[in-house]
């Protein structure tokens, strides 16, 4: 099933989901931030990025520049601080059942549907 985690007041993301649904696709929508993962979810989705949870965070974010920038955490806790924040997810993020990537560049979207 190929799904596509999004957040509609991201520019980047709703450029993702336009993208998906030019394709022709049938696709779901999931609204990470209505409806966060688990940390279970999230480590599986982080296995198929191939990315380290670090890798997938949203650095620009006012929480992380006040909370985390600097700081180092393991792997399990850094899970858990995007769980219960999901806004510092990069997105969009679009997945099939054994990839996903991180849907900005918008190319990044068109390889895994080829």
């Amino acid at each position: 099933m190929l799904r596509i985690y999004h957040n509609p007041s991201c520019k980047k993301s709703r450029a993702g989901l336009q993208f998906l649904q030019a394709s022709g696709k049938v696709f779901e929508v999931i609204e990470y931030i209505k409806h966060p993962l688990t940390e279970k979810e999230l480590e599986k989705l982080l296995v198929k990025l191939n990315k380290k949870p670090t890798e997938v965070l949203r650095t620009q974010e006012i929480y992380y520049k006040q909370n985390l920038q600097g700081k180092n955490f393991e792997v399990h806790e850094w899970v858990r601080i995007i769980t219960q924040n999901p806004k510092l997810l990069q997105r969009p993020i679009v997945e099939t059942r054994f990839k996903a990537v991180i849907g900005d560049p918008l190319e990044n979207i068109e390889s895994l549907l080829t």
